[in-house]
């Protein structure tokens, strides 16, 4: 990525971008696969925004409607938006650009799978193994979009992921959860995890996104899941695969922005995160980009125009406005950050501390300090290594204080793996 504007940003992201490689592949035209569906889903939502939304990130992100400030220089939006909800930010500052309906509570089919991620995926190293037994795939919905896990076999958690991302595999989902304890005990890790991230609007029951009475959540916190999970390095590369193999053969990423489609062209800089389908969320996307060294999140959710790929052509307009829109346009609201990151609310080291372990371990940050400090009575290394643990804390909070900035490392892009 593009170096940034600012000095403070520059080094985060130097330091990061060292972690990376990158590579791109020729887009590759993939059908979409159909719809999920279940003979008990629940009725779908109601035509109309709620008259009071959450006002999480700003007032005028509670306003039903389209929050926009079209000053002179600043593009009109697109045309023929059709979506429910929808939301265009910047990632790296959290300016929220414009909005529509930010904080409607819908339901959000497989970009519900973020979260899932962002919360499980820190918890297994990627070699880990696991033989799949019945238990494991117990609660698959009828028609769930599948990447083909068999009872009997053995799949490494690195495979398990690639399913997840590629094909929104919730066999996948399930035999992961099996491993973290069981479904319920995932949901209450992924609601967990919600109110950490300020996601208010988000209600899960199912952690495959799978339709179920009372599953919710919103463009807003949609893209919060995104901006958290980006910040991990495992996150970014298997949401920016292209084409894996799996098992005996190969599978291909159903982010049509990021692969491909007849009438849908692959959108340059596109760099995840994940898309969905069901019958009472219609189709939902989140997506990252990045061009001219600027990073910008989208969410769409639910478009009401029923063509083909619709929701990644209206949110590839989306994209085309932001990038014309940045730097021009005021903001109308913005991300926040997670609880244990919001200035005011910790002292610097906690702060950065629960930062550090969201960007690339999963805690492991955090720990390793807290370990150096437990072992400084055992002499003058062990407590050399607590101040040099406590110094980098909080040279890390203070640089998240002063600039409110939360950057991303050097997004992976478009990848295929061998």
């Amino acid at each position: 990525m593009p170096a940034p504007k600012t000095t403070g940003r520059r080094a985060l992201l130097v330091t990061s971008a060292a972690l990376l490689s990158l590579s791109v592949t020729a887009p590759a035209a993939l059908a979409a696969p159909p719809p999920s569906a279940g003979p008990t889903a629940p009725a779908g939502p109601t035509a109309t925004p709620p008259a009071r939304m959450s006002t999480v990130g700003g007032a005028r992100l509670g306003m039903p409607g389209t929050q926009v400030d079209l000053a002179p220089g600043v593009p009109v939006l697109p045309k023929d938006l059709t979506a429910r909800s929808w939301i265009v930010s910047d990632a790296e500052s959290g300016e929220v650009l414009a909005a529509h309906n930010a904080h409607w509570p819908l339901p959000p089919a497989s970009t519900l799978k973020m979260l899932f991620a962002d919360t499980v995926l820190p918890r297994f190293p990627k070699d880990t193994r696991h033989k799949v037994v019945s238990s494991d795939l117990k609660g698959v919905g009828a028609g769930s979009s599948l990447v083909g896990i068999k009872e009997g076999s053995t799949y490494s958690v690195h495979d398990l992921w690639l399913g997840v991302f590629l094909r929104s595999g919730n066999d996948a989902v399930h035999v992961l959860s099996a491993m973290n304890g069981g479904v319920q005990q995932t949901v209450r890790d992924m609601q967990d995890h919600a109110e950490e991230l300020q996601a208010g609007d988000t209600q899960v029951v199912s952690p495959d996104g799978y339709d179920a009475p009372g599953q919710v959540s919103s463009a807003y916190d949609l893209t919060l899941f995104a901006r958290s999970g980006l910040q991990k390095k495992d996150f970014r590369d298997y949401c920016s695969t292209v084409s894996a193999r799996f098992g005996s053969g190969e599978i291909r990423n159903t982010n049509r922005l990021l692969s491909g489609d007849s009438d849908v062209p692959v959108y340059q800089g596109i760099a995840g995160v994940k898309n969905g389908n069901t019958t009472n969320a219609g189709a939902t996307f989140t997506g990252v980009a990045e061009r001219g060294g600027r990073v910008l999140l989208v969410t769409v959710m639910n478009p009401q125009k029923h063509e083909h790929n619709e929701v990644y052509k209206e949110t590839a307009k989306l994209f085309d406005w932001g990038f014309q829109a940045a730097g021009k346009v005021s903001p109308v609201g913005e991300l926040v950050p997670p609880k244990s990151a919001a200035p005011g609310t910790a002292q610097p080291g906690a702060s950065a501390s629960a930062h550090a372990g969201q960007t690339e371990g999963g805690g492991s940050g955090g720990k390793a300090a807290a370990s150096a400090s437990a072992g400084s009575g055992a002499g003058g290394a062990g407590i050399a290594l607590a101040v040099a643990g406590g110094l980098l804390v909080l040279l890390g909070g203070g640089a998240f204080l002063v600039n409110r900035r939360w950057p991303l490392p050097d997004l992976m892009r478009r990848r295929t793996r061998p």
